[in-house]
């Protein structure tokens, strides 16, 4: 196997035959690149052979479950990758079109030891990667990732006899089995499902008609242009058209579903946006009264209430704040045997006895459902109102390119604690501390905080804040946050701001 050539380009005789991998899309913990303009398809049957050898290095049977969203080229780019897989000697499984989530199911279902899902997950098309893992339920973090990205790029992968490829059907009727199991709803319940005409399309209107659930369809139709808004439940876009659809129908709630099945969103009965963080909340009061004592881990990005509600303290739960990143919060619930982890992107991962611990945006669907079924006389609207109030921003990203991110994000990091250290104030008040586990999240003296970290998949940064007291004081500790990232010139707008 030859390294992949930097010289390799578009529109070449050598891009039809030689790898192009740019390294940067080997990530925190998933691969992603635009295609074509990032890797090529002998690239990506160069990342399969990549991963069978790490596979045989790790002592792993050679035996993986392999998927694909619903995009137009994610069959070329999964059919190159199982080319790979074979040359690396591996036997694999081809589940055929899946949710990244019913993929780490496949693991499950079809007992087998690997998984690897070609996705761009929430991203916008144009770009596609690979969610994969070894240790169920678990996916390749840093360490994984880093290996990979070593054979790859310097040519270590070995071909080996003995692949192969079978196609297994099946496994979607099994997976949606899984998740419903013989669960009815017992109160009436209205739910527009917004899908943004991605993969969970031909998952999430089945789902809820097994429950009993009334469907409210909202861009249901599999369509990978996109034609509506990219399917993402962490942008505001698809939020408000799902709030829209909630007023239209008089609908209970609406969930949406990111491209790849593994996230939700919530807009309550009264069309009001709930924050993905919030909605953990919500889930995990109940679920603290089924399971008093548990604990549950939330990302950095994630609002306060985890530590300071009352309701949760009262059940004796223990909060822990962890790294972003799906890979990072599925390994932390696993390690420290938590019931629960909640980001606020909409990654949940309910563990035993609830799921089986990997992200699933149709498993917090059935679990919300359930949820509502324990509380008949409640709406989603009282739920919400049921919280301590809040202050807070969307996830906000600002542009910074893959290769300056990191070094920006410890300059800001060093400048943020120089200001704490030197009795600065964010918004007026002082600085408690600054915790540093995943960027720096500046916590103020009255709980208010303000997060700046990198993002793992995209080339931005990422900006959240938040304040138990006014929503006037949420935009001053942003403005403030602001202005120390402005002293970078590597950072650009934002995606979006409040």
């Amino acid at each position: 196997m030859t390294k992949p050539a930097a010289a390799v380009t578009q529109n070449s005789w050598a891009f039809l035959r030689d790898p192009m991998i740019t390294p940067t899309g080997f990530r925190e913990y998933d691969a992603r690149w635009k295609y074509p303009d990032e890797i090529n398809l002998p690239g990506i049957t160069a990342l399969g052979l990549g991963l069978g050898t790490q596979m045989h290095a790790r002592g792993i049977e050679p035996v993986i479950a392999v998927g694909n969203d619903y995009r137009d080229y994610s069959l070329s780019i999964k059919n190159a990758l199982i080319l790979g897989l074979i040359q690396a000697g591996i036997q694999v499984r081809d589940i055929g079109p899946a949710l990244s989530p019913m993929a780490y199911f496949s693991q499950f279902h079809l007992d087998v030891p690997a998984v690897a899902m070609v996705t761009a997950s929430h991203n916008p098309n144009g770009w596609t990667g690979v969610k994969m893992g070894f240790d169920r339920p678990l996916t390749h973090g840093p360490d994984e990732m880093s290996e990979l990205r070593d054979i790859v790029l310097e040519g270590r992968g070995v071909p080996r006899p003995g692949g192969g490829c079978e196609f297994v059907d099946g496994v979607k009727e099994a997976y949606l089995d899984d998740l419903v199991g013989d669960f009815r709803m017992s109160r009436p319940l209205k739910v527009v499902c917004a899908t943004g005409n991605g993969t969970a399309s031909a998952f999430a209107p089945e789902l809820f008609e097994r429950m009993g659930v009334e469907v409210v369809a909202s861009h249901n139709e599999l369509d990978y242009t996109f034609p509506n808004y990219n399917p993402n439940p962490e942008a505001m876009e698809m939020l408000h058209d799902m709030a829209a659809a909630v007023k239209a129908s008089g609908a209970d709630m609406a969930l949406g579903f990111d491209g790849d099945g593994d996230r939700c969103g919530v807009v309550d009965d009264e069309g009001q946006e709930i924050f993905a963080d919030k909605v953990g909340v919500i889930m995990a009061r109940d679920l603290a009264k089924l399971y008093p004592g548990s604990t549950f881990v939330a990302d950095v990005k994630s609002t306060g209430l985890f530590a300071s509600d009352p309701e949760l303290q009262a059940h004796g739960v223990k909060a822990d704040y962890w790294k972003t990143g799906h890979s990072h919060m599925k390994r932390r619930v696993k390690e420290i045997g938590a019931l629960a982890g909640f980001e606020k992107s909409g990654h949940y991962f309910l563990a035993e006895p609830i799921g089986r611990g990997y992200d699933c945006g149709m498993r917090v669907a059935v679990e919300i459902c359930k949820l509502m079924d324990r509380n008949p006389d409640k709406s989603m609207s009282d739920l919400r109102r049921a919280l301590p109030q809040t202050f807070s921003t969307p996830t906000m990203s600002p542009y910074c390119a893959d290769t300056e991110k990191y070094d920006v994000l410890q300059r800001l990091v060093g400048k943020l604690e120089t200001l704490a250290a030197d009795g600065g104030r964010i918004a007026g008040r002082g600085i408690s501390k600054v915790v540093t586990v995943n960027g720096a999240r500046v916590i103020l003296d009255n709980g208010a905080w303000g997060l700046v970290r990198a993002s793992s998949n995209t080339p931005n940064l990422v900006v959240v804040c938040e304040s138990p007291e006014s929503d006037e004081e949420m935009r001053a500790i942003f403005a403030d946050i602001d202005a120390v990232i402005r002293t970078e010139p590597a950072v650009g707008d934002y995606d979006q701001t409040i």
